[in-house]
């Protein structure tokens, strides 16, 4: 497998996913010649033209609604939000009409599109264009949600997200853009649903979305210095979540820490420790302990901002108390 950076993982699966169906074309704002806000969208109008790769206007509203009515007859649109921040503009045309359609149609009406957002902070970006909304997603039936957090989950799940007869939101942290591994040339499909263990460990269980899988491996690292052994556990998708997977985990370590970047109320982090808490309570040793960020928007002031996102430190210093 070559080594490809999450960008262009995700340039090969829309491009390898074009190639093979007709019916799959991009929209968004800036993706046509520009080639995207972050650059996902490169070469793809030269190759495939403007009748596939549509520039859209500034407005988000039309950009989902129209990918919503172009699924609803038989194409496969793969959208582009600019920012996930964006997404409250949209929000109508995606949980009351994409969200709700096949449902409502008896099944008839397939929504097969894709919803692509950057998300996460990091870059300096402010309040407005920094925010992790994922949770927002997870309670919204009718979707499935995405959180790659490397390369070759990427291309993997965005390639099964674009096959999909069903809405999908498709996250990508802004910070994941660079960073290199493995992937396979070939147009491989992911399944939904299904976590990779990225650490194994017997200690205690650290599940970890999008970017925080990478530094639950960084926290996993100072821990195993210690004598904890930390598993790892990145869900890949939110919606559909590998419950079982975690569950497993729990019952060989006793202990769970869950984290994310997205602020701590309300966030996935809940969800998953309601459901382990249902599902496995008497094989806990010690409470359920949730990382997120502080719940106040997201700072412009660098110093502020990286105090803000969750740190490694946040992890162990939760597992030593987990071990106490």
């Amino acid at each position: 497998m070559a080594m490809k950076t999450y960008l262009q993982a995700l340039n090969d699966a829309l491009r390898q996913e074009m190639e093979r169906d007709p019916d799959v074309f991009i929209l968004g704002e800036d993706v046509g010649q520009f080639g995207g806000c972050f650059g996902v969208t490169q070469g793809l109008f030269k190759q495939f033209g403007e009748a596939r790769v549509k520039d859209t206007p500034i407005t988000e509203s039309a950009i989902i609604g129209a990918a919503t009515g172009a699924a609803a007859t038989g194409l496969r649109p793969v959208c582009e939000i600019m920012f996930v921040d964006f997404i409250g503009v949209c929000m109508d045309q995606l949980f009351n009409q994409a969200a709700k359609m096949r449902y409502m149609f008896g099944g008839k009406a397939k929504i097969p599109m894709v919803l692509r957002a950057p998300q996460g902070a990091g870059i300096g970006a402010a309040a407005q264009h920094s925010q992790s909304l994922e949770a927002w997603f997870l309670h919204m039936p009718g979707v499935k949600v995405a959180m790659p957090s490397t390369p070759e989950d990427a291309k993997g799940l965005l390639i099964t997200a674009i096959r999909d007869d069903n809405p999908v939101i498709f996250l990508e942290h802004k910070m994941l853009y660079g960073i290199e591994g493995e992937v396979p040339d070939e147009a491989i499909a992911m399944p939904f649903g299904q976590a990779a263990i990225r650490r194994e460990g017997r200690d205690v269980t650290i599940v970890a979305t999008s970017k925080m899988a990478h530094t639950a491996l960084e926290a996993a690292e100072t821990l195993a210095a210690d004598g904890i052994s930390a598993e790892v556990i990145d869900p890949r998708t939110i919606s559909p979540l590998d419950t079982q997977a975690i569950v497993d985990s729990v019952k060989k370590t006793h202990s769970l820490i869950v984290a994310h970047e997205a602020v701590k109320t309300g966030g996935v982090g809940a969800e998953i420790a309601a459901q382990v808490a249902e599902a496995a309570f008497d094989y806990l040793d010690a409470p359920i302990i949730r990382i997120g960020a502080p719940f106040t928007p997201v700072p412009f002031s660098v110093p502020l901002e990286q105090a803000f996102i969750p740190s490694a430190a946040d992890i162990v210093k939760a597992a030593r108390r987990l071990r106490g």
